[in-house]
């Protein structure tokens, strides 16, 4: 038993050894990170548009340490913070300091400063809790890189004693101090500012066309607003605009439909729960033609989808079905009338007792991945769809007083974000301040009313996110996470 131990101890260093001594290329870095990319992917999250965003926004930080690492002669690297939600297969785990959802996955945060692809790669699988078994079996280089090699370049390291006689920096103790320090919103600005302000200048073109086409189809079309569910670049955006304006060109006739709507691109095609015209970015025009064609029949299902929210809402008391967009998934129509007549045949086989009208005034949405009732900060109910009727009773009752007063501190604090946010934008002379979806009212408050106490010269004229993360978009937006310091 204790030679098997030895063995088994013997055999860990080995492996240890060999990986440490072994190079990826980026497809193997790419081969290798295949459970995790399949743990994250947004796409799975597309019932969770905060989560969803969240690991997005920490794939392109991601994606660009690792091209990064790749860059001939780049050794400049700064920790890189990410967080990502990982799909749990394993719900049970053991590792107490991982928080877990209700939905099935969990919220796993990790620092990047590794300074080669494998170590990368081995610290993203360890710090997900994935499997490394896989990595030992790729067809990896067993000599390091040509640069490697040369030792006209290799720097000199020195014995410790060396810096502490000569009084000379040590560059190793400098880069864990480095790691230790904490990002601040100044010293990011310092580092960023210059590269922000290269990609902005280079993106204004595109921004300026972007917006022509934009008000060009609106008033062709005579359409209420041009959306896009997420973030692409100027240059997609303005991709996508021409294509629509090609089949305006060509089928001009199929467009008579489109007054007053709303147009998003997004993933997939058809009309989204709150009725507006999706056209999905990977579908052709074909695809994009037929959607037009039906919309004579979506607007027949639109009127019955209404129809069956006031029902609901008689059964109800009169509290009011709503459906709200940044909170929730992104769903079509059909899906929607589905939910809504499900719940709607519950309610009505269980006869619940409710006054009319006693809960006029009062919001609620349907939510198709929740077990239990909850009100939200803004006072609107969330109700699953599979809630029982007694329960869903008792707690609209208990919870009927909270959710009016929630109610009012809604319009005073959505009041109170749209003045710091312009005063934030014409004190720093930002061209534009937003935030991300994921960021609620509450939170773009604390970050506008901190901002609003700094001087901040570098903001002049640029575009400003808040966000959970810092980062630079691909045109010139600077991401800044609501909570900076």
């Amino acid at each position: 038993t204790f030679y098997c131990f030895v063995r088994l101890c013997l055999d860990k260093i080995l492996l240890q050894c060999v990986l440490q001594s072994r190079t990826l290329s980026g497809a193997d870095a790419i081969n290798a990170l295949r459970p995790f990319y399949f743990a994250v992917h947004p796409d799975f999250f597309g019932q969770h548009p905060k989560e969803r965003e969240v690991n997005e926004n920490s794939l392109k930080r991601l994606n660009g340490y690792l091209e990064n690492l790749q860059k001939p002669g780049f050794r400049s690297f700064k920790p890189t913070p990410l967080t990502f939600y990982v799909r749990e297969r394993e719900p049970n785990s053991s590792n107490v300091q991982e928080s877990f959802s209700a939905s099935g996955f969990r919220a796993v945060s990790f620092t990047l400063h590794t300074r080669d692809l494998l170590s990368t790669v081995l610290d993203i699988l360890n710090s997900c809790s994935l499997s490394t078994e896989h990595v030992q079996n790729l067809n990896v280089n067993s000599q390091p890189h040509k640069e490697e090699k040369s030792t006209v370049n290799r720097p000199i390291k020195w014995d410790k004693t060396y810096y502490s006689f000569t009084g000379f920096k040590d560059p190793e103790e400098e880069l864990e101090q480095a790691q230790r320090v904490e990002t601040t919103l100044m010293s990011w600005l310092d580092d960023n500012e210059a590269s922000a302000v290269k990609k902005l200048k280079k993106s204004l073109p595109l921004r300026k066309e972007l917006e022509r086409l934009k008000i060009e189809l609106s008033d062709e079309l005579q359409l209420s607003d041009i959306r896009w569910q997420r973030s692409w670049g100027i240059a997609h955006r303005c991709s996508q605009l021409h294509s629509l304006g090609r089949l305006v060109q060509q089928r001009p006739e199929i467009l008579e439909n489109v007054k007053g709507r709303t147009v998003v691109f997004t993933d997939r095609s058809g009309m989204s729960a709150a009725g507006h015209i999706m056209l999905g970015t990977m579908d052709v025009h074909h695809h994009w033609t037929k959607i037009f064609e039906r919309l004579p029949n979506y607007y027949k299902l639109q009127k019955r989808l209404l129809l069956l929210e006031d029902r609901i809402s008689q059964l109800l008391g009169g509290i009011q079905v709503i459906y709200i967009e940044e909170l929730q998934p992104l769903l079509t129509l059909e899906e929607y009338f589905e939910t809504l007549n499900s719940f709607y045949n519950k309610l009505r086989d269980s006869r619940l007792p409710f006054h009319p009208r006693s809960l006029r005034g009062l919001q609620m949405i349907l939510e198709s991945d929740r077990y239990a009732p909850s009100l939200h900060e803004f006072g609107h109910f969330m109700i699953p769809t599979i809630c029982d009727p007694a329960a869903l009773q008792w707690f609209i009752f208990a919870k009927a007083q909270e959710a009016r007063e929630n109610l009012r501190r809604k319009e005073e604090m959505m009041i109170t974000e749209r003045e710091l946010i312009n005063t934030s934008t014409e004190r720093f002379s930002l061209d534009r301040l937003y935030k991300e979806p994921s960021v609620s009212s509450a939170q773009m408050i604390d970050c506008c009313k901190r901002l609003l106490e700094e001087s901040l010269p570098y903001l002049q004229g640029m575009h400003l996110c808040v966000s959970h993360f810092y980062s630079v978009l691909q045109d010139g937006d600077l991401c800044i996470p609501w909570n900076w310091k």
